[in-house]
């Protein structure tokens, strides 16, 4: 009896829990800091200003170590903090469905985290030492660099972006977004396009497109969702850029 009173007394209605609506400034706040990421990412790539060396030894430049270690972390941490917010008390805050998402969520943090370990160390070495990969440790380093770690970051970044749309549809913001969340969501939406063209225009075009495919399936049959808009935003404009640049060249 104690335990049931205690509930009642700090749990509202399940009416209220079920119909909650959450103020969307927190998560402009955080779609921002994934901006910030982005841009900084873009500039630490194509810029020099980061292309010296760490230590006297070379080992890695700081463009490599901040790609690495640094900038990384900034957009993880944005993510787990956006991902939280998202969450609301609720039902489905204890059920299967939530539980498999945080799950996820952690494959996909973890795998992204090594595909980052892998690939910035031999993309510096692939660089550096081999531009022909004509020995087979030079082959073997520019598979590391353009191979296995492309399909393990595109891996866990599919799974990280799916869970945060995924997060949604378990939790979804009740009533219509007012048309300034909307301009603010396609705004960031607009410049998080604008790094994935950065980033993208001289990759190949990976596993990124089930993300874009899942944000417009989600955004047609679920309707005006924040996470619905801006992954449709910025996705589609992303890689409509990123293919039309590939087309043209």
């Amino acid at each position: 009896m104690g335990y049931n009173a205690g509930m009642v007394n700090t749990l509202p209605a399940q009416s209220t829990l079920t119909s909650r609506r959450l103020p969307l400034t927190p998560i402009h706040i955080l779609l921002g800091v994934q901006t910030l990421a982005v841009v900084l990412v873009s500039i630490n790539r194509l810029s020099t200003l980061t292309t010296g060396y760490v230590l006297p030894n070379e080992f890695l430049r700081w463009q490599d170590l901040l790609n690495m270690l640094g900038l990384p972390l900034i957009s993880a941490i944005g993510f787990y903090l956006l991902k939280r917010r998202l969450a609301y008390a609720s039902p489905a805050l204890e059920g299967r469905a939530h539980r498999a998402l945080d799950i996820t969520f952690i494959i996909g943090l973890y795998l992204l985290a090594a595909s980052y370990g892998a690939h910035e160390v031999t993309n510096y070495l692939h660089i550096r030492f081999c531009p022909d990969e004509a020995s087979a440790l030079c082959r073997i380093i520019s598979y590391n660099d353009d191979g296995f770690s492309h399909y393990v970051f595109f891996t866990g970044f599919v799974l990280i972006n799916a869970v945060i749309l995924l997060m949604q549809v378990v939790f979804p913001q009740v009533g219509k977004l007012g048309a300034g969340d909307i301009a603010l969501l396609i705004l960031n939406g607009i410049f998080i396009g604008a790094g994935i063209f950065a980033n993208l225009a001289f990759e190949e075009i990976g596993l990124d497109l089930y993300v874009v495919g899942l944000a417009v399936a989600l955004l047609i049959r679920k309707g005006l969702q924040p996470m619905f808009v801006y992954y449709a935003t910025a996705y589609m404009l992303g890689l409509a850029a990123t293919a039309a640049y590939k087309i043209a060249h």
